[in-house]
């Protein structure tokens, strides 16, 4: 109960109190780019979502077991055969080739993504435009594959048994897509209504969308109480 209780507090925490484009402001520029209408909206979402869950999979994966100096590096146990002197402390590569390796599997799952967008739906390939490839350098892809590893991992995290922290780390990348998903979906439909209300000039586009949004985050902060920080 005690695992299923944390499961819960990592679901509503991500989507709603840490929502990674509300709370941690990551990931704005294509949330502010292609909110304009709700079709793209929700494909970039779906995008996303599907790259922050495949990123968080395999970087745990990587992190776990080819960055952090243990006995399970894969990398030791391999000089361990060759070299039976040398320690798993010689094979830390958590803060030379973290960053390097996260930004590498994503842009290969952006690449992917790409593809079958493409080939699968031309119209929302062509409303995504620049923004599809830029997912790339999205920060908020890039900050659920670092606060994963440094939740599950660097500062003990959850303490769990390593089953569950694998687990821990899928269902966060993947309700980070979902709240983002959110985001952007209340955000165009907000923005398809401002299109028919007479904004006034100096707000229209961009700083509307931006005032916009600080409203959302602010509304936001009435689910911090459902969970514990």
């Amino acid at each position: 109960m005690e695992t299923f209780g944390q499961l819960v507090a990592i679901v509503i925490g991500v989507i709603f109190v840490k929502n990674y484009v509300l709370a941690r402001f990551l990931g704005l520029c294509p949330f502010i780019g292609v909110s304009k209408k709700t079709d793209a909206a929700l494909g970039m979402g779906m995008a996303v979502t599907f790259v922050m869950t495949l990123a968080s999979l395999v970087t745990w994966i990587i992190h776990r077991y080819l960055l952090i100096p243990d006995s399970s590096n894969l990398i030791y146990i391999i000089a361990h055969a060759f070299k039976p002197d040398v320690v798993p402390e010689d094979f830390n590569f958590v803060s030379t080739l973290r960053t390097l390796t996260f930004i590498l599997v994503i842009a290969a799952l952006v690449q992917f993504v790409e593809m079958v967008i493409r080939k699968v739906s031309p119209p929302l390939y062509e409303a995504l435009g620049i923004y599809l490839p830029l997912i790339t350098t999205n920060c908020a892809v890039m900050g659920v594959a670092i606060l994963n590893s440094q939740k599950f991992f660097d500062a003990g995290g959850e303490g769990a048994p390593l089953a569950w922290s694998f687990i821990f780390a899928l269902i966060q990348g993947f309700c980070a897509g979902i709240g983002f998903t959110i985001a952007m979906l209340l955000m165009s439909g907000i923005r398809e209504r401002l299109e028919i209300l007479p904004v006034p000039k100096a707000f229209r586009g961009v700083p509307i969308a931006f005032v916009c949004t600080g409203c959302m985050a602010l509304a936001f902060m009435g689910f911090v109480a459902l969970v514990k920080s």
